[in-house]
């Protein structure tokens, strides 16, 4: 209390709430949608469920046969990893990575490393020659 009267944080809402009772007024209650819900470190529905899963998710990895292929291919031009890398616009941990078979298959790199070495790295013709579109339209 102060000498002004009755100071709104003075007032406890439940001796409010049960005046009115007493009173016979209308109260009309509501609560605030996300009161106290920290947005910033909420766990999503997604995560849940991700975390009930029990299958073990993994990336494939590149087959040790098109690393070989590769090295191969490569050795042949004489280039090292590095030489490639730069000819491709990739960096040279790519190419290691690549020919170690520790790379997630990107079929981008693949065609640019199709094109550079000159020798076909996916499907059953692995490690052939790669023919141009031209050449084989005139066979």
């Amino acid at each position: 209390m102060s000498k002004m009267g009755r100071i709104e944080s003075d007032t406890d809402p439940n001796t409010e709430l049960n005046a009115a009772q007493r009173r016979g007024e209308a109260i009309e209650t509501s609560r605030k949608a996300m009161a106290g819900g920290n947005k910033q470190h909420q766990i999503h529905t997604n995560t849940t469920r991700l975390d009930g899963e029990t299958e073990v998710l993994h990336h494939e990895r590149v087959p040790l046969s098109l690393g070989k292929v590769m090295q191969q291919a490569r050795q042949a031009k004489e280039w090292t990893q590095k030489d490639l890398a730069t000819h491709i616009n990739e960096k040279p941990q790519v190419v290691a990575e690549y020919e170690n078979g520790k790379a997630v298959p990107n079929q981008q790199i693949l065609t640019k490393m199709e094109r550079a070495l000159g020798v076909k790295l996916r499907g059953k013709d692995l490690g052939q020659p790669l023919s141009s579109k031209a050449s084989s339209k005139k066979k």
